[in-house]
């Protein structure tokens, strides 16, 4: 039976603490927990002694890997709220990198977008015609587009580039033939470096918070910064217009949404194609970092962006946390492989609380669960020096899987979502 604290617990003797975070806002809550993870990130540094856990160079590259997530989670928002399940973002992720990759290099980083994102589409059109025209199931819809994405960049490859003397091949493109713009906040990033003579004395929160400031302020990708601006701009697309209510209303109930006039198929089919242009915009971002298309370049993100959307419980706060959690562990790792030790004791402090907080909403197993992983992280942390590359390489998805997977609560999926819908059968 599933029951919120709330009713669970009698007022009187619920930790005030609690009592407090769980009747905060929306808004409240992601701020207090961002405080919270800053503060606890400054902790472990000052303990472990890794300043690269708060240094700029990690949180450049962070937010940098943070912002494919961010698009493609976005992407399966849309399409998941409307009542489409995508598992075809990998796929449409894919076409969106060859896509970036060929117009890059023809015309420039100006069309590379806009490949990305038309590959994108395609790749989503054909995921709504399949599912909602032809009523094929989602996920192997889903999945057939992630098998054919892989072939048909391939075919494409071969037909393309073999044979040329650029240094494409049937695995790569040419080179793009210019680079996108990047910005940097004045004052924090330009001028005198304050931030970054505060940043090397290695103070308990000063330093953490120059660090970070100027790892966020400093080249950030026009990408990048999109993908940001992104976050709040779907909440209130979704939750604040028209559009965004009849959109949800047809992943909640199509069927009354259509008696009230709400044209279904037309904003199924908008919000699968939007999913696939936004997916491929965020293979157009591994692109630009590392300024060619390769063959596998997405290396999962887009089930990591579908992961991050579940685990964030279909809402941009959500899967921004996850995102973020993800594109954090990858930057670590490939900035320091010692640091990476060191991100196990946060670990073990974040799922501690997560099992205080699972107790207290009484859910035994999961709080029992997350004690154990934050007991093997600990012991980890206590034991280890420093981990195989292999293993090393494999941490952001580790991390990030099991953090989600037992911080998530009450998760609530759209009631239609992943329903084949036929005008008058329901």
């Amino acid at each position: 039976m599933s029951t919120s604290l709330t009713t669970t617990i009698p007022a009187a003797t619920r930790p005030t603490l609690v009592r407090r975070l769980l009747g905060a806002s929306g808004a409240r809550r992601i701020w207090l927990a961002a405080a919270g993870l800053f503060v606890l990130l400054s902790v472990v540094r000052l303990v472990s002694g890794e300043d690269a856990l708060t240094s700029s160079s990690v949180m450049t590259a962070a937010l940098l890997l943070t912002s494919p997530l961010l698009l493609v989670a976005l992407g399966g928002l849309f399409s998941e709220r409307a009542g489409v399940v995508n598992i075809g973002l990998e796929g449409m992720m894919i076409l969106g990198t060859w896509g970036a990759g060929y117009a890059g290099y023809q015309w420039g980083w100006g069309a590379a977008i806009v490949g990305g994102l038309v590959m994108g589409a395609l790749g989503g059109l054909l995921h709504a015609v399949a599912t909602v025209t032809f009523g094929v199931d989602h996920t192997i819809s889903g999945v057939a587009i992630n098998i054919l994405a892989a072939g048909v960049v391939r075919f494409l490859s071969e037909s393309l580039y073999t044979g040329r003397n650029d240094g494409a091949g049937i695995t790569q493109s040419p080179s793009l033939s210019s680079k996108p713009p990047s910005f940097s906040l004045p004052v924090l990033s330009s001028g005198p470096d304050l931030l970054g003579d505060l940043e090397d004395k290695h103070w308990f929160l000063l330093s953490d918070l120059a660090g970070v400031l100027r790892g966020f302020t400093s080249d950030v990708g026009i990408l990048t910064l999109i993908a940001v601006l992104l976050v709040p701009a779907v909440y209130l697309l979704l939750w604040r217009t028209a559009f965004g209510l009849r959109l949800r209303s047809c992943g909640e109930n199509p069927a009354a949404a259509d008696s009230l006039g709400v044209p279904v198929y037309r904003i199924k089919y908008l919000a699968v194609v939007i999913s696939g242009a936004l997916a491929g915009l965020g293979g157009v971002v591994l692109v630009f970092v590392a300024n060619i298309y390769r063959e596998g370049q997405t290396n999962g993100r887009g089930y990591i962006g579908l992961a991050a959307l579940i685990f964030g419980n279909w809402r941009p706060g959500g899967l921004t946390g996850g995102a973020l959690l993800f594109g954090f562990s990858d930057g670590l790792q490939l900035r320091s492989r010692s640091a990476v030790v060191a991100l196990l004791l946060l670990v073990a402090v974040i799922l501690v609380v997560v099992a205080i907080v699972q107790f207290t909403r009484r859910r035994l197993v999961q709080g029992v669960l997350s004690a154990g992983f934050a007991v093997l992280a600990l012991v980890g942390y206590l034991t280890i020096d420093e981990l195989p590359t292999g293993i090393v390489s494999f941490t952001p998805h580790l991390v990030t899987l099991l953090v989600l997977s037992l911080a998530s609560q009450r998760l609530r999926m759209p009631k239609a979502d992943g329903l084949v819908y036929r005008r008058g059968e329901h």
